[in-house]
């Protein structure tokens, strides 16, 4: 079965639908070289003047990277350096689409995480629906949230980044776009109409990207379920402003809410080098460009590659799913400045 299904319809609207639905359209190298190949192919073809990003099945856009392959890179040094390659392809396939000349449009129908996330971050036009499940969540396996997470989420508003990559949550279409890494809700009985105009309209003539923003917002509408984000940000903006993980705990401890009592659990749960250096990637990221933050990242998760932490999660959640990770460094206080520092080092 081809992984990753690519066509090219006479009206100029090219699709890229990812096909791996029983993994939840999880990304393997062999997905993203496919992806790579049809956007270089279609960069220069005037034949080409749209791109959707699609995929099969009901469930998920994609789920993320197939995080279960780069388990065996734990005894493995040849293994290590195909983990390595792979997220070199990834981000480098992140960055190609962020830079794109043509518009490309993603639909964000379903689950979306962590390398689904990136894979679109660049799109031009991002749809999501009232099914859409939106989250970074790799600190639950012992990771980072990487593909470039430091750029987009610290465009959040307020501390908003911080709370969604240091807790991990899941979020639905309404915080999506408060986020602002989402541009249109689309209800599902709708989009299947869109996703059909997008392959009848004749996109040779006109002005393209000002027909797609004029099918889109004719059926766009305001997600019927109110998001979380607004309403929590200025308890977020209070907790999750400090430069260190523990500061931030202190002050989830002074509060007694429901968002406050559920972040502090939510960290807590989290590996404690993981909540540490992603912390540092995000001040990291502060400013910095998309191409930027993705070189940092490619850093940070060859190192990752040689930390025993990381495996025990991926162990503890996709492996054995105990959901009960041994972790080397079990408190906050075990993890000096200097070994943070290390992860940021080429």
């Amino acid at each position: 079965m081809e992984e990753v299904l690519v066509t090219k319809g006479k009206n100029g609207l090219a699709t890229i639908t990812l096909n791996r639905p029983k993994a939840l359209n999880s990304l393997n190298d062999v997905m993203l070289k496919k992806v790579h190949e049809a956007l270089t192919a279609w960069k220069d073809d005037d034949d080409v003047q749209v791109i959707l990003f699609d995929a099969a099945g009901d469930r998920a856009f994609c789920a993320g990277g197939d995080i279960k392959t780069l388990y065996a890179a734990k005894d493995s040094d040849a293994k290590k350096q195909e983990a390595i390659a792979f997220f070199d392809l990834e981000y480098e396939t992140d960055q190609f689409i962020d830079d794109y000349p043509k518009p490309i449009i993603a639909n964000l129908d379903g689950i979306v995480m962590g390398g689904g996330v990136g894979l679109t971050y660049g799109a031009d036009y991002k749809i999501v629906t009232e099914k859409t499940k939106w989250a970074m969540p790799e600190m639950n396996i012992g990771f980072f949230p990487d593909v470039g997470a430091a750029y987009f989420l610290n465009k959040a508003p307020g501390y908003t980044g911080r709370y969604a990559a240091l807790t991990s949550k899941t979020f639905g279409a309404a915080d999506v776009l408060y986020m602002e890494a989402a541009d249109y809700h689309i209800q599902t009985e709708q989009l299947v109409g869109v996703l059909e105009k997008l392959k009848e309209v004749e996109w040779h003539a006109g002005d393209v990207r000002k027909k797609v923003e004029s099918l889109l917002s004719e059926h766009a509408s305001a997600p019927k379920e109110y998001g979380n984000l607004e309403r929590l940000q200025p308890a977020i903006d209070k907790h999750f402003q400090f430069n260190t993980v523990e500061e931030i705990i202190q002050s989830l401890e002074t509060e007694s809410s429901d968002c406050a009592v559920g972040a502090r659990e939510d960290l807590l749960q989290k590996s404690p080098v993981s909540l540490k250096v992603t912390l540092e990637q995000l001040i990291k990221g502060e400013g910095k460009s998309f191409a930027e933050c993705l070189a940092i990242d490619l850093i940070i998760a060859s190192r990752f590659m040689e930390h025993d932490d990381f495996f025990e999660g991926v162990r503890s959640v996709l492996i054995d799913k105990d959901r009960n990770p041994n972790y080397k460094y079990k408190t906050l206080d075990q993890v000096s400045d200097e070994l943070v520092a290390s992860f940021f080092e080429k």
